[in-house]
């Protein structure tokens, strides 16, 4: 394996198991003594709660309740140890939904992952996660800082300035959504511009295997994370690239969906994570993501669990273009417009990128209308399809996920 970022990764079970009932009782006496939490952990006995099984007695934390905490206690919720104004950042993801940002040394952990994914001194990154509102781009260059590489802040879009910026200060490493380098790829083809990019990290939506193997055939190892605004980095591939490793900093269960109920090991069940990070003190908190625990270690050396990655959403929300569109989305989306009668956004994909396609129930004949407001509303373009009132299937669905991940 690649030197491990620090010794946590190579540790055994037990001296794991041991950290942990040290680390998990002080977390959950940060939790506790917030306000966000209420009532929930009040008969919650820190002390006693020393692994993941006892862990699992704890009740599940919820987005949404993070949503309705945040509305009433502007604008963290009450689920923070320190004060808004003690943080670096306040992010917005779309809800809204407000998440905390340090500049501590590795604050998300990103840079375990950039380190197995050989990233580090004497590289430039190519940050394209966006800077905008929404932490990934912070979340990266904090990582990339971790590990001592330079970073290029580009962002998304204006893809012939990112083609020769890469070209002009050398870009060795990506970072960004795993479709979007393909985009800056071809369009260096297209102007002639031989470009140094060998190391991809990459998050934000799901790395199709033909994608990962055109980026294999330019020369450049493609790896992928798991990560999330709340919780910053859960899991993380090596060059093994089987399954995706969890990382140290927080406690990985597989439940069943809507109960909190650890299922079988290898069954696929709902991600809940509980984050050690004694700023944000996130309990058990539903990713509302699918996953199942993969049996053994990595081949790579690193000891801990192994999850076998993103395998879809416990409900209908889906990440289309890095960006989550959430079914309460889809009915602001109709509320705005008396006359569509239902609508369901389809996720699919175009050679290998992301589209979103909105189905309409109404009798109105023009979609341009509806296309503003599917921007607004949805933080992304989609092309509208007008179809007939009643023509939809009733089967409850507003967001239909048709891409492929096998």
């Amino acid at each position: 394996m690649a030197d491990p970022f620090d010794a946590l990764e190579t540790r055994s079970a037990d001296e794991r198991a041991a950290d942990l009932a040290t680390r998990l009782p002080a977390q959950l006496a940060r939790a506790k003594s917030l306000a966000g939490y209420g009532a929930s952990l009040t008969d919650v006995d820190p002390d006693v709660v020393t692994s993941v099984a006892a862990l699992a007695t704890l009740p599940v934390l919820r987005k949404s309740e993070i949503g309705k905490a945040q509305a009433a206690q502007r604008p963290l919720g009450g689920f923070t140890t320190r004060a808004p104004h003690e943080f670096a950042h306040v992010f917005q993801s779309p809800g809204p939904i407000y998440e905390p940002g340090g500049v501590e040394p590795d604050w998300w952990r990103i840079g375990r992952f950039l380190n197995a994914a050989g990233i580090g001194a004497g590289d430039i990154v190519q940050n394209c996660f966006s800077y905008h509102l929404t932490p990934a781009g912070m979340i990266f260059e904090n990582g990339a800082r971790a590990v001592g590489a330079t970073v290029l802040p580009a962002g998304v879009g204006q893809t012939e300035l990112q083609v020769r910026a890469a070209a002009d200060i050398g870009t060795t490493a990506y970072a960004g959504t795993p479709d979007y380098l393909k985009v800056i790829l071809d369009r260096a083809d297209q102007d002639g511009v031989t470009l140094s990019i060998t190391k991809a990290a990459v998050g934000g939506g799901a790395l199709f295997p033909s994608l990962r193997q055109e980026y294999a055939d330019r020369g450049i190892q493609c790896l992928q994370n798991y990560a999330t605004a709340d919780l910053g980095n859960i899991a993380y591939e090596s060059a093994a690239m089987e399954g995706m490793i969890v990382d140290e900093g927080v406690i990985v269960e597989i439940v069943r969906p809507g109960t909190g109920h650890p299922v079988a090991p290898g069954e696929v069940g709902e991600v809940v994570v509980t984050t050690l990070n004694p700023d944000y003190p996130l309990i058990r908190f539903s990713t509302g993501d699918l996953s199942a625990i993969l049996p053994g270690v990595s081949p790579c050396g690193r000891t801990n669990t192994r999850i076998k990655g993103w395998m879809g959403r416990a409900d209908q929300t889906t990440k289309i273009k890095g960006m989550f569109v959430r079914p309460e989305q889809v009915a602001d989306f109709v509320a705005k417009h008396p006359e569509i009668t239902r609508a369901r956004v389809i996720a699919g994909r175009d050679g290998e990128a992301d589209v979103m396609r909105v189905q309409v129930e109404t009798e109105a004949g023009d979609a341009s209308a509806f296309e503003k407001t599917v921007a607004e509303v949805m933080k992304l373009r989609g092309l509208v399809e007008l179809v007939a009132p009643g023509s939809l299937p009733n089967d409850g669905k507003v967001i239909d996920d048709q891409r492929s991940y096998e």
